[in-house]
């Protein structure tokens, strides 16, 4: 069980994005990363994830499921280096994590469109013959990768997933990511309007299902539309 707890970031910490970054033990100010020294999986599992992802999802949304995954290795590795899990399940994480929005798995179903999206990368794993503690990690971050708060805790898998998407989404906790590394990022998945793009998602999300787990995060459509640290990255179609 420990092994699995380390590989695929099981291990607790707090919720709050706040107290995760103000329990820094030595915090310092981001370096520039380049893209291509983030190292990216690339094992059979990987691969299969990835044509399943491009098959589905919107260029845009596949951008930033690229996005997150690198911004989140940069965050932890600069700012969160005692943190466990393995590339290879932060990187299924990543492209899976907006799975629930595509037309098709939103409009099928009356879930919210995270759990909708938990459930369709559990069975996929799971049928790929993923580990069952990866699976399960996988599915338990994107059901929860919209779950930002002050209370309890989440995985470590979940937080550096709750950073790097907000931070693509929202423009929030830039100091976490160096300018140069946003630039470099950008250059080789644009965001391509990305800014209007998931707004529309959210309002669609909230139009379908007014129950929905979205509904939660008061004016997120607004939010995302005022990512003022992603607009000079933000080319219109």
């Amino acid at each position: 069980m420990t092994n699995s707890v380390h590989e695929h970031g099981w291990t607790a910490v707090p919720r709050s994005l706040d107290t995760l970054v103000a329990s820094r033990k030595d915090p310092k100010p981001s370096k520039p990363v380049k893209i291509e020294d983030i190292a990216t999986p690339d094992s059979p599992l990987v691969q299969a994830v990835m044509e399943y992802a491009q098959a589905r999802l919107p260029s845009e949304a596949f951008n930033h499921s690229m996005r997150v995954f690198y911004y989140g290795q940069a965050i932890t590795s600069q700012h969160f280096a005692d943190w466990h899990y393995s590339a290879e399940t932060y990187l299924l994480t990543a492209l899976l994590h907006d799975i629930g929005t595509t037309a098709a798995n939103q409009e099928s179903t009356q879930l919210s469109f995270e759990f909708q999206g938990g459930i369709i990368s559990l069975d996929l794993l799971k049928s790929l013959k993923a580990e069952l503690s990866q699976a399960e990690a996988v599915a338990e971050t994107i059901i929860r990768h919209q779950d930002i708060g002050d209370t309890g805790n989440v995985t470590t898998l979940t937080a550096v997933t709750h950073f790097a998407t907000i931070l693509d989404n929202a423009g929030l906790n830039g100091e976490l990511v160096h300018e140069d590394t946003i630039k470099s990022v950008t250059a080789k998945y644009p965001r391509n309007a990305w800014t209007g793009c998931f707004a529309s998602v959210v309002r669609r999300e909230r139009e379908l299902k007014p129950w929905s787990n979205t509904t939660r995060i008061e004016g997120f459509a607004e939010m995302v539309e005022a990512n003022k640290l992603m607009e000079p990255y933000d080319a219109k179609l």
